[in-house]
């Protein structure tokens, strides 16, 4: 990549969506920096897997900084008296490992660290087919994040603010993980299972989407070694 290349910063949980993104990014000619974050996620090893994929993929930098949502809960995620639903799910409404604003939060620094080092759009691994249901994960919020962004920065406001890439948005997971394939993601260093652990536990949301989808992609020697939570 060149020094003129263009600049991406892209959100790198760990898990295969963004790292599929990334390497999306990658392939469009984007110089790419990394962001993740140490939010006090019980599924820790996420961020052991981010730093694998960064390097896997070449980043240009890799940042991990400290945003500790686990001081006031509110998710199985960051709770861990809160169960993570292992049955798939209960009902209709918001899962409990939904994390409150965790998107919000993350989009916004990316935004800073955006603004920061000139780059023209921050790249997310959201997706609205295969997901939990989570509402920071669907399209009226990115689009109503982008007008936001818009006015709230500097580079916005002079028209050439970093614009939110969710590529995968509309895809399903399995056209996920034929494209994270085709990049040469390294899908066996992913992970975002729900439950964290040494193993994943292959019962939550997260693990029985993955794994589905690497079957149907005629993979699945790659199931039950990680997840996806994005």
């Amino acid at each position: 990549m060149s020094a003129t290349s263009p600049t991406a910063i892209a959100l790198l949980s760990g898990g295969l969506d963004s790292a599929t993104a990334a390497a999306l990014a990658i392939e469009a000619g984007d110089r790419v920096i990394g962001l993740s974050f140490d939010y006090g996620q019980r599924h820790r090893r996420e961020l052991t897997a981010a730093a694998i994929v960064a390097a896997a993929l070449a980043l240009e930098e890799h940042l991990v900084i400290q945003v500790n949502l686990a001081l006031w809960g509110g998710s199985a995620l960051t709770d861990s008296r809160i169960p993570v639903p292992v049955d798939g799910p209960q009902d209709d409404g918001i899962p409990p490992t939904y994390v409150p604003g965790r998107n919000t939060v993350f989009i916004a620094l990316g935004l800073s660290l955006a603004e920061a080092r000139g780059a023209e759009r921050l790249v997310l691994g959201v997706n609205a087919v295969d997901y939990s249901g989570y509402p920071d994960c669907r399209p009226d919020y990115l689009e109503a994040f982008q007008g936001l962004a818009d006015l709230a920065t500097k580079a916005g406001r002079e028209g050439h603010g970093a614009r939110l890439w969710a590529p995968l948005i509309s895809w399903s997971k399995t056209e996920i993980v034929r494209q994270a394939l085709r990049l040469g993601v390294p899908i066996a260093d992913t992970w975002s299972c729900y439950s964290g652990g040494d193993q994943p536990c292959g019962r939550c949301d997260s693990c029985r989407i993955r794994e589905a989808a690497l079957i149907e992609a005629g993979r699945p020697d790659l199931t039950s070694r990680g997840g996806d939570g994005g």
